[in-house]
């Protein structure tokens, strides 16, 4: 695949990169503009060669299921990518950057006709059209008309077939146009890599999921037990694994059509599960409630439900961490928003910043990059993903994304 280092010529030339740009952002605030700076070294590259930088993303979720149109026009206006635009110009000082409010037509061929050598046009949310999730031909078509290259540098979006990732890099394929990887792709690609394509010296290769569903990650398991020498497992998922294996698990979550699996999934003799919880018979913090640890022995009692692996469960962890070469870690241990129930999460944390120069360690983006990076982990990792269902996909699809075999 070719990368934006490679291109050269490209003076005067459309460069359309999609990039991801969903922010969280409210009355037109963006809180945390970490995704728009990640972007920064594939935008300045182009800038810095002469191109016409035409950005595309899509931010939130519009439901155009919804029957009320009004209630449409209030998802659009809550998602519009108008501040965002504003946002990207503050970080680049000296470059100028314009904004399009329109997603096709007149406006947008005029918009990007107007672009001058280095400029940067941000177009508004590409999920303001219906065709965007459903890979619509017209739509990638007319967007695609408007390029000259494609640049993709969206890895959290990269596991979606949509218009803006897919739909327009084929097209210019077909056509001939050069098509490339971003920098942050780059990175992506190549550290997740290396969780999927696994090196003697790499072991022992440790996996730890959390997590709510043992469904959302079936497929992750099955491929994660072929290449794993450990799969630790923590969250609310455990307990469908427990519940399977005869555990009282008292009113904690678990999946009644996933115990046959999960018991099958125990017999390969890689699963680690919690030996103690903490528990609570009130998951709301502002109400009056009982917290205590119990052990898998003597189960979870009646109108309680596991929030967190319990301390003995940390140590153990904290073990069989010590001993890897390689980590891949989706899923936080708790419910790690509540201060009660985050020393699972931080332990995983610690253990993982115990190994660091003595292993390769990743973190699959998603509530686990969250709290990595509310606890002040996020420089013990060797890699911390930008993209939590794309990192999950890329481990489960043994390297395959639609977003990147596209490229290829």
């Amino acid at each position: 695949m070719l990368t934006v280092k490679d291109l050269t010529g490209i003076e005067g030339k459309v460069v359309y990169v999609r990039v991801d740009f969903n922010v969280p952002q409210k009355n037109g605030v963006i809180r945390d503009n970490n995704r728009i700076k990640a972007a920064l070294p594939t935008i300045t590259e182009l800038t810095g060669k002469g191109a016409k930088v035409v950005l595309m993303s899509h931010l939130g979720k519009i439901k155009w299921k919804e029957p009320d149109p009004a209630k449409i026009e209030e998802m659009k206006k809550a998602n519009d990518m108008a501040p965002v635009a504003g946002a990207l110009a503050e970080l680049v000082p000296g470059t100028t950057v314009k904004f399009c409010a329109a997603t096709r037509g007149e406006e947008l061929k005029a918009a990007v006709a107007g672009l001058q050598n280095g400029e940067i046009l941000l177009c508004q949310n590409t999920r303001y059209e219906k065709g965007e999730e459903k890979n619509n031909p017209e739509l990638a078509a007319e967007w695609a008309s408007l390029a000259d290259l494609f640049v993709m540098d969206a890895f959290g979006s990269s596991h979606r077939a949509h218009a803006s990732t897919v739909g327009v890099p084929s097209i210019l394929k077909a056509e001939g146009k050069t098509v490339a990887l971003g920098y942050l792709m780059i990175k992506e690609v190549e550290n997740l890599t290396r969780c999927v394509e696994v090196k003697d010296e790499d072991r022992p290769y440790i996996a730890i999921l959390g997590g709510f569903k043992v469904s959302d990650k079936i497929k992750v398991i099955e491929t994660l037990s072929k290449k794993c020498d450990k799969i630790i497992i923590g969250g609310a998922m455990a307990y469908t694994f427990k519940k399977a294996l005869g555990e009282e698990i008292g009113n904690s979550p678990f999946e009644a059509d996933q115990l046959e699996y999960a018991k099958t999934c125990y017999a390969s003799g890689k699963i680690v599960l919690p030996v103690d919880s903490i528990v609570s018979d009130n998951f709301d913090e502002t109400a009056p409630r009982t917290i205590k640890t119990v052990t898998a022995a003597e189960g979870i009692p009646a109108g309680f439900e596991g929030l967190d692996i319990g301390p003995k469960t940390q140590e153990l962890y904290k073990a069989e961490i010590a001993k890897a070469k390689l980590v891949f870690w989706n899923g936080p241990m708790g419910v790690f928003e509540q201060k009660d129930f985050q020393a699972g999460t931080i332990a995983v944390c610690e253990a993982i910043a115990g190994i660091k120069g003595q292993a390769f360690t990743v973190c699959g983006g998603g509530d686990s990059a969250s709290a990595v990076k509310q606890f002040g982990f996020k420089s013990e990792f060797s890699h911390v993903s930008t993209g939590g269902g794309a990192s999950l996909e890329m481990i489960e699809n043994d390297g395959h994304l639609p977003g990147v075999d596209v490229l290829k």
